[in-house]
């Protein structure tokens, strides 16, 4: 399955970010891409006033999510990009859709939400609870996580678990000390411990670190873009994933389940 992240420092303004949304999709399709991976809540950035994430909300079935599925039309590439989507209380999701040749073929809202290193994402942002979500793409299974997942490996192992062979990672991953190796770090462990691929795409910018890659499932980088808009690929190839689960059979040789049950918030940790 060959795999394309794409990355770009989103706009205020969701019409300019549709463009760029559009843009890395003609060049993908172009690439011969089956999966096109873009960051996480595209619809519009703001560096101060967070709350304005609510106002710039759309339904799935407004005006962004509408046109970029067109984009898609008569393509079989499955394009996975994070949105915000009113939740009824007052605050948003932040929603990952997938799109496939016009249509909404999936939709996964994120149930980690980043509420560390001084960032309060749960101030305007609403926890899913909903179960993760898992799609087919070109023979290939995927699982979708959104950025702060990533550091929950319970998530992508259940994910793993229900057959997942590779993890699809939109995300803005913010600026900071060490920020950018936690990064390279734990994209490359949750290849490794569930031997899967990952592709990670990584909004790019003042606030952002960019740095989307593709890792395989023994943790090699096979495609990697650095601080700047772009498109990259690799192939994925289910060869080298039943390659890899043979040679390190960590899935077979664990000795601990993971249970699907979500916890309230404010839960055990």
């Amino acid at each position: 399955m060959r795999t394309a992240v794409g990355q770009f420092t989103a706009s205020p303004d969701w019409k300019d970010n549709l463009t760029a949304c559009r843009d890395l999709t003609t060049e993908a399709v172009r690439a011969g891409a089956d999966l096109l991976v873009l960051p996480e809540g595209v619809l519009a950035r703001f560096t101060e006033d967070r709350h304005r994430i609510r106002e710039v909300a759309q339904p799935l079935d407004g005006p962004f999510v509408t046109e970029l599925a067109r984009a898609t039309e008569g393509e079989a590439m499955t394009v996975v990009v994070g949105v915000h989507e009113p939740s009824g209380d007052g605050r948003v999701f932040n929603t990952l859709v997938a799109l496939r040749d016009g249509r909404l073929v999936a939709r996964y809202r994120k149930l980690h939400l980043y509420d560390a290193f001084g960032d309060l994402e749960s101030a305007n942002v609403r926890p899913a609870d909903e179960p993760p979500v898992l799609l087919e793409v070109a023979g290939t299974r995927v699982g979708l996580m959104t950025c702060y997942d990533v550091r929950f490996p319970e998530l992508a192992r259940l994910l793993v678990d229900a057959g997942a062979e590779l993890l699809a990672l939109p995300a803005a991953w913010v600026r900071g000390p060490g920020k950018e190796r936690h990064w390279e770090v734990m994209i490359a462990a949750r290849a490794m411990e569930n031997t899967c691929w990952v592709a990670a795409s990584g909004e790019c910018g003042p606030r952002n670190t960019g740095h989307s890659m593709i890792v395989d499932p023994l943790g090699n980088v096979r495609a990697r873009l650095t601080s700047t808009p772009g498109l990259t690929w690799t192939d994925a190839d289910p060869k080298a994933t039943a390659a890899a689960r043979d040679i390190l059979p960590v899935l077979a040789n664990r000795r601990f389940a993971v249970s699907p049950t979500i916890l309230a918030p404010g839960g055990p940790r």
